[in-house]
């Protein structure tokens, strides 16, 4: 069984006291152990602000754009490796396993290019300028500037590497060196990739450091200049938000929690039509990749009232393709859940929707001897505001179908009574549908999917995060963004408005003598 080590202060430390084991989770076995156990986090975060801070602001955007880059081909190079690490901690299936390994791969390989289009930038310019006296010689501009503090990201366990690394290439990007901790159930494969982080030595010292298990009291001596971004549960996420020293000193905090996505389907949709097949397709993908586990993954599915039966069948009989086992068999599409935890948890979520809504397949019942098991599960509510469908989040691969009467405003006001999501799919050829759904539910949701015929050979599935759009939602979901190309870097940086004469501070003289000065090793401001 392996000890997962953190990496903090320029060292591996094997951490001492109480640790926590990893599992297997299709044979229950235990893997690792992990423990933060003797780790002075005062000193990580004092090493992460004086030590990475400063080697990652003396470099220019074009310079962490190749630091990015070495990272994706060290991680890239370690694929397969990183494939069978999934499937036996996370319980993925080879598929699953590359779109988290994958996901991450691609998100730094993303960022690396948007920072070489900044080149030798040491800040950016955040919109137009704006005269503020009677002629333009007194002058007005907003620019993001590098903040001083450390990046403290706490993870998710559904997706150990992309999760990581999608924070991880923004505040790198960024100048902000960062303190990463998995959760830890999934932890082995996170672990992995920071021995890879480390030994590339793409990143300067202090740049990155991992914790494996607890991050103890860290959070009581982050201050004004330190962030921290966390993925995971409300109630989590609640507390964090509420944590004295982050009040405190007002700590940025940036959250991603529960979030009951809603999937709409439109009455104009025709059975057999290319977006009725999308629709059934992706409310299938979504209940049964990554086992459910997924932020982003649908759990409300709304469908004209007198269509209902027909949506039941069709999506029934595409989860029935999904064949649940050993997901290190090729022929496996749906692995098991992540911990045990997490199939007690997603059990009692099932008997909990079990109470209301009646049972379209699947359900609570064990289907193995061992392993953390359950069946993919669809359910179909009486009524479409049946309240704990719009309140309690089941993660894993459970839905529920809601008849509601067709309209637009009507699917809004549903969508809404989740009270916040962070993505939803609308599919219909009617553009009149289309809009009143995206304009209405844009206020719910931070993404709204919009599904029709002209883009169905085309289209990535809702459930996928790309880095050129923004990641997050409102409400339940989090309050939070993170990706969207250049806006995830805003909150690592600084906004800071300059006054003065335009010729000192317009883009055309201020941020050239900045990139002269870069160039000749004057670091950044």
């Amino acid at each position: 069984m392996k000890t997962l080590a953190s990496y903090v202060q320029g060292r591996w430390h094997i951490g001492s006291g109480a640790s926590a084991t990893l599992y297997n989770p299709t044979t229950e076995e235990p893997l690792a152990s992990a423990s933060s156990g003797g780790i002075d986090f005062r000193a990580v975060l004092e090493h992460a602000r004086s030590v990475g801070g400063p080697a990652l602001r003396a470099m220019t955007f074009g310079q962490r754009a190749e630091m990015l880059d070495r990272l994706s081909k060290a991680i890239h190079a370690h694929r397969d490796e990183l494939i069978e690490i999934s499937i036996q901690n996370a319980g993925t299936t080879r598929g699953d396993a590359k779109f988290d390994i994958d996901g991450a791969i691609g998100t730094l390989a993303a960022y690396a290019r948007t920072g070489a289009e900044l080149g030798a930038k040491s800040f950016l310019y955040d919109g137009p300028g704006v005269q503020l006296g009677r002629t333009a010689r007194f002058w007005g501009e907003h620019v993001l500037v590098p903040r001083l503090g450390a990046a403290v990201h706490v993870n998710a366990f559904n997706f150990p590497a992309w999760n990581m690394m999608e924070k991880a290439a923004c505040a790198l990007l960024a100048g902000a060196p960062v303190i990463e901790k998995p959760g830890t159930p999934t932890a082995l494969l996170a672990w992995r990739i920071a021995e890879l982080v480390v030994a590339s030595g793409a990143v300067p010292e202090g740049g990155y450091q991992f914790i494996a298990g607890s991050v103890g009291d860290l959070l009581d001596h982050m201050t004004s200049q330190d962030s921290l971004a966390f993925t995971g549960s409300s109630h989590t996420a609640a507390k964090l938000r509420g944590h004295g020293q982050l009040v405190k000193h007002n700590v940025r905090v940036n959250l991603e929690a529960d979030s009951l996505n809603a999937a709409v389907l439109a009455p104009d949709v025709e059975a057999g039509s290319d977006t009725f097949n999308l629709f059934v397709a992706n409310v299938a993908l979504d209940m049964a990749q990554k086992t459910g586990q997924k932020c982003t993954a649908v759990r409300r599915v709304l469908v004209p009232r007198e269509r209902v039966d027909e949506l039941a069948a069709e999506i029934q009989a595409a989860l029935a393709a999904y064949k649940v086992g050993d997901p290190a068999d090729a022929t496996t599409r749906m692995g098991p859940l992540a911990s045990a935890d997490q199939l007690r948890d997603v059990r009692a979520g099932i008997e909990r929707l079990a109470k209301s809504a009646r049972s379209v397949c699947g359900g609570a019942a064990p289907i193995r001897d061992k392993g953390y098991f359950v069946a993919p599960t669809l359910f179909v509510a009486p009524d479409a505001r049946t309240s704990v469908v719009h309140t309690d989040e089941v993660f894993g691969p459970v839905a529920t179908i809601l008849p509601y009467a067709g309209s637009a405003r009507e699917a809004v006001e549903l969508v809404g009574l989740g009270g916040g999501s962070l993505v939803t799919s609308v599919y219909s050829n009617d553009v009149a549908f289309l809009e009143t759904a995206a304009l209405g539910i844009g206020a719910w949701s931070g993404r709204v999917w919009l599904g029709s015929d002209k883009m169905a050979e085309q289209a990535l599935a809702p459930g996928m995060v790309l880095p050129q759009m923004i990641h997050g939602g409102p409400g339940r979901a989090g309050g939070g963004e993170e990706l969207g190309a250049l806006r995830g870097l805003a909150f690592y940086l600084q906004r800071v408005a300059l006054q003065g004469f335009k010729g000192v501070i317009a883009p055309e003289s201020f941020a050239l003598a900045n990139s002269a000065q870069t160039r000749q090793g004057a670091g950044a401001p």
